[in-house]
């Protein structure tokens, strides 16, 4: 490994000061560091580049920051499935569980020995109007149709490979990866579900009937889901983060994706004991 690019929430001092110090460290050692323009800048450094443009160029990725930063991060990645290393300066840290602290050794076990690395399955999202594809996203965590105005109901049907499920009269809808069962799935009652299995979960938010139930389908299968509500603020938003109107009519359309978000984890840790400290799952 040569170069590392180097991602950090921007507006977070913290995350900053230790970006400057990554920074050195990489170039005392002989790595080329490949900045975010927008860290670049505030570093006074001139050598940032587009986020995009990072990928293809590196052989590591480093977050500095929390979940979102990561999560937003493993999007941009996408194809290119550069190993991510994530360093939680944020609040919960679930996905980027090493400690700041930890940051140096985990480094040097990435870049001169070996290092754990857990292959997380990406969702695949495309939104449909009029027949037509209109916007094709990825997402780690979810992709979720939901709606702004208060008190109002949304009405959309679920299919699974062109099978109808149901119809749901909810507040909105989840599909969630494995990654984003400890998400927002988790917050409106869906299952956890250990990250290293492929499956797909639709999780109803408010189902205003008491027999929608979450449910979890095979990762080989299609979920489609229409919406029938003429309605306006309804919104397809993924991974929290990006947001797409949408229109009566729309067709969101959910599956695995090609690549896969390969996460780097600390040595020291299992998923199982991070549920435990980070969500005090099993706790009484």
């Amino acid at each position: 490994m040569k170069h590392i690019g180097i991602f950090a929430k921007v507006q977070d001092p913290r995350c900053r000061e230790v970006a400057g110090e990554l920074l050195r460290w990489l170039r005392d050692r002989g790595f080329t560091p490949l900045l975010e323009e927008r860290l670049s800048q505030y570093l006074g450094d001139d050598t940032g580049l587009k986020g995009a443009e990072i990928p293809a160029r590196a052989d590591l990725v480093v977050v500095l920051g929390g979940d979102g930063t990561l999560i937003s991060v493993a999007r941009l990645v996408g194809e290119s499935e550069v190993p991510i290393l994530g360093i939680n300066l944020g609040s919960l840290g679930f996905l980027t569980e090493i400690p700041v602290s930890g940051l140096y050794e985990a480094l040097e076990l990435c870049l001169f020995k070996e290092c754990k690395i857990s292959q997380r399955m990406m969702l695949n999202v495309t939104l449909h109007r009029g027949g037509k594809e209109i916007g094709s996203y990825l997402a780690l965590n979810d992709a979720v149709i939901n709606k702004g105005a208060p008190a109002k109901i949304i009405s959309l049907d679920a299919l699974v490979d062109g099978l109808f499920l149901a119809t749901f009269k909810a507040d909105g809808l989840i599909i969630a990866s494995p990654t984003g069962s400890t998400g927002y799935s988790l917050s409106a009652n869906g299952p956890i579900v250990d990250p290293t299995i492929d499956c797909l979960l639709i999780t109803p938010i408010c189902s205003h009937t008491l027999t929608n139930r979450p449910i979890v389908v095979s990762a080989d299968t299609e979920i489609t889901v229409v919406l029938h509500s003429q309605m306006e603020n309804v919104m397809l938003t993924l991974d929290g983060q990006v947001v797409v109107p949408l229109e009566c009519g729309d067709e969101m359309r959910v599956s695995r994706a090609k690549h896969r978000t390969r996460l780097i984890l600390s040595g020291e840790s299992d998923y199982f004991t991070v549920l435990r400290t980070k969500l005090k799952w099993g706790e009484r």
